[in-house]
């Protein structure tokens, strides 16, 4: 069956799958190296193994956000934000959905008008609950990060105050500095497919 998953995400294990276009080997699993679902080949005879892999997203099937059809945010509200200003003692993104299902994630980006998105802010001292005063901004996010967050409060008119706090939040998608998808490595490093490089993350919890 079809699933949707993103970066990162265990698909299988070299034990009874293939890998196919869209995943690596790590570790002996497979996992999935962009968002989208899943396809599975059968094996072409019985000393094959089936072929799992994942299809770049065609973008006429993308979905729309529902932060552009009114959808208001919350507070408690698990939001997909795109980071789109890091500063010394905050940060400003864009909130791209409002409560996303992973079938949703896969359609974020499509979304490229930050302007027309609702704004959020993201304190340095609501990045994560423990060691707050040895934050450095750039060490867990950086432009252009896509990132699971809850709204913390709905703050002035013009943003919402959102957090990362929690093993469940933090960045789910991201580029490398040589441009490429990178996946998580640990909690807090994420790694290019193509060179291997880590670059520090604040990493969200697969789901």
């Amino acid at each position: 069956m079809s699933t949707s998953v993103v970066p990162g995400q265990i698909l299988s294990t070299m034990t009874s799958h293939q890998p196919g276009p869209g995943t690596h080997v790590y570790d002996n699993n497979i996992l999935a190296s962009i968002t989208g679902r899943t396809v599975v080949t059968p094996a072409a005879n019985k000393s094959a193994k089936p072929i799992i892999s994942v299809p770049r997203l065609d973008a006429s099937n993308a979905v729309r956000p529902n932060a552009a059809t009114g959808t208001l945010p919350k507070v408690g509200s698990v939001v997909l934000c795109r980071i789109t200003r890091v500063q010394q003692r905050q940060l400003s993104a864009s909130i791209l959905l409002v409560d996303p299902s992973a079938d949703d994630i896969i359609a974020h980006t499509q979304t490229t008008d930050d302007s027309l998105q609702f704004q959020a802010v993201l304190r340095k001292e609501d990045i994560r609950a423990y060691e707050k005063d040895k934050i450095v901004m750039n060490d867990n996010y950086r432009v252009g990060d896509i990132v699971r967050a809850t709204v913390i409060s709905l703050g002035d008119e013009r943003n919402y105050y959102i957090s990362t706090a929690g093993n469940d939040y933090g960045v789910v998608v991201a580029t490398s500095e040589s441009g490429n998808a990178m996946v998580p490595a640990s909690w807090k490093e994420m790694k290019d497919v193509v060179t291997g490089k880590g670059e520090s993350r604040k990493v969200a919890k697969p789901t």
